[in-house]
């Protein structure tokens, strides 16, 4: 069975989320974030997490400065779209168009969401032509 590529943990992803709302950040910044009350245990769990989403090639650490500060290198479409093909290959043999459906189906859209969708749609049927 081939291997899948390497994913992030919840509390990877957490950290992914904070990095992409400001593009980048020092330990203590993302301390401070997600552990208001930022005690050395929360600075070690945070230093610990960076190291392993640096490993996967997930954020890159700018040792140019002092304190470090980390980037996202993996963007959120991009997680997005690896979590999407690992479902669709698990549950629908590779197939994404019933998870589309599902989604469409079960989730309450917006007028705004369904212009969006209508215009991603015809793009594909004029591109296609």
């Amino acid at each position: 069975m081939a291997r899948k590529p390497v994913d992030v943990t919840d509390a990877e992803l957490a950290i992914l989320q904070v990095l992409w709302g400001r593009e980048a950040a020092t330990v203590r910044d993302l301390a401070q974030t997600l552990y208001p009350r930022e005690t050395a245990s929360d600075l070690a769990t945070v230093q610990k997490l960076l190291k392993r989403l640096e490993e996967k090639g997930c954020v890159e650490r700018d040792r140019q400065q002092w304190p470090h500060m980390f980037r996202p290198r993996l963007n959120r479409e991009e997680l997005i779209g690896r979590r999407l093909r690992d479902t669709a290959n698990d549950l629908c043999n590779g197939a994404l168009t019933p998870l589309l459906t599902h989604l469409v189906r079960t989730s309450p859209l917006s007028a705004e969401e369904r212009q969006e969708l209508r215009e991603l749609l015809d793009q594909f049927e004029t591109s296609s032509s």
